[in-house]
């Protein structure tokens, strides 16, 4: 599933430049490499993109350390960093991005409000989530006191923090900020604009991971109706809202629903992106799953390998997108009970994601637990149970205790315990993971 937007821009660099003292046909050189850049980024030419990136980083820093050029060349580099996992190369450039900016513009001026965001979602992607939160709030802060509390770029602030709190299970902090961030749009915008059905999708999203699929859906409908009339049958955009009520239709069992809209998202992508583009990618991912819930193995397996393949490609093999590829192919051999070759798949996905997102994320404690399932499946009981028990402690510390996530790992673990004869300890799990679903319902 595509995540709502997570960013002030969906694309590189700053909306709003501000240009230091060089002349103007410096001035030029930079643009055209930069324009270059994003040209490639959007296309996915991420190889294009860097080189692009670069040269345009090299002109803004013969203009001295203090140029807002420079700041947008970082900004535009971390985020290309980001997109391949590269995280370790993107936090310095957030980091001198945001001192740049800080030292030109002030400590209230919005462009570091954008900085702060992005430094933000970058801990957001890393599972970081107690140095994530703050940064939003102080970008949401000075947005606020900047462009006022009715502010679309407001609405998207609200937004990213709501998002934060949803992934970490968090939802009642996070109902009220999709909520206002609807309101703004609302208020703000034309009915027809497209960042209102970006509103709209997220108050859908927020409601369709509760399993509040009724009223997921109209806000779902509607939000896709705005994107088809202001961007037209063929926007990429558009793919992503028809991939979204697609998915609340496959998490219903509604098959018959989701498919065409799977395919039609597919083919929008694979027209406007290329057959190559990881957005691509997402799609096939999704539609095999839709398969591989309905036990359509020999449909879904070219479909996961295609897309594995995909991001491979684009990503470079040690991207965490690569890793949720190996982990979906991996499951549908567990499924069919082809543990041989599941096995080194989850293997691989649990090192991808240990090294690209680090030990405590939430993502590699599903690793763990998919890895332990399998041991558990082939009755691997001392294989297994190590790995559950490390899943559950990743997943508390990052999530919560009360997280839906918690509860999965705690009703495997218990099937282990049951299987080894501890009764007792079995149950204990089992009615703290009944008590987790039913206060999330």
């Amino acid at each position: 599933m595509n995540r709502p937007r997570r960013r002030a821009s969906d694309s590189p660099g700053d909306a709003n430049l501000l240009w230091g003292g060089a002349t103007q046909a410096e001035r030029t050189l930079w643009e055209i490499h930069n324009e270059a850049g994003e040209e490639a980024y959007r296309a996915g030419r991420y190889a294009e993109a860097e080189k692009q990136y670069l040269f345009a980083l090299a002109e803004a820093e013969e203009s001295g350390p203090s140029d807002p050029r420079l700041a947008t060349s970082l900004n535009n580099l971390a985020l290309l960093y980001g997109g391949r996992g590269q995280y370790e190369q993107v936090e310095p450039l957030y980091k001198r991005s945001l001192a740049i900016w800080e030292k030109a513009l002030g400590p209230d001026h919005p462009n570091l409000a954008v900085s702060l965001n992005n430094l933000a979602a970058l801990y957001d992607t890393q599972g970081q989530y107690e140095q994530a939160e703050p940064l939003y709030k102080q970008s949401l802060a000075i947005l606020e006191k900047a462009l006022g509390p009715d502010h679309p770029d407001v609405a998207t602030s609200l937004n990213n923090l709501a998002v934060l709190y949803c992934t970490q299970g968090q939802y009642e902090q996070a109902e009220p900020l999709c909520k206002r961030s609807l309101a703004i749009a609302e208020k703000a915008l034309d009915p027809d604009h497209p960042d209102l059905a970006t509103s709209l999708n997220n108050l859908a999203e927020l409601y369709r991971t509760q399993g509040q699929y009724e009223q997921a859906e109209p806000l779902y409908k509607r939000s896709l109706a705005i994107q088809e009339k202001a961007l037209g049958p063929d926007h990429p955009d558009l793919a992503t809202g028809l991939n979204n009520l697609a998915g609340l239709y496959d998490t219903q069992g509604q098959y018959e629903q989701a498919e065409p809209l799977y395919r039609r998202s597919l083919a929008i992508r694979e027209k406007a992106l290329g057959p190559d583009h990881p957005d691509v990618a997402t799609s096939l991912n999704n539609l095999a799953g839709l398969y591989h819930f309905q036990c359509k193995y020999d449909q879904a397996e070219p479909l996961y390998k295609r897309s594995l393949a995909i991001q491979e490609k684009a990503l470079g093999p040690n991207h965490p997108h690569v890793a949720n590829s190996l982990n979906n192919l991996a499951g549908l051999h567990d499924t069919q009970g082809e543990y041989e070759q599941a096995e080194p798949l989850y293997e691989r996905s649990l090192a991808i994601r240990e090294r690209a997102l680090g030990s405590d994320h939430p993502d590699v404690a599903t690793s763990l637990n998919n890895l332990a399932e399998l041991y558990r499946t082939q009755g691997k009981y001392e294989q297994a149970e190590p790995l559950y028990k490390r899943s559950l402690a990743i997943a508390e510390k990052a999530l919560g205790p009360d997280h839906p996530d918690v509860a999965t790992v705690l009703e495997n673990y218990a099937q282990l315990l049951r299987a080894t004869k501890r009764k007792a300890e079995a149950r204990k799990l089992e009615k703290r993971a009944a008590a987790i679903r039913e206060k999330k319902h």
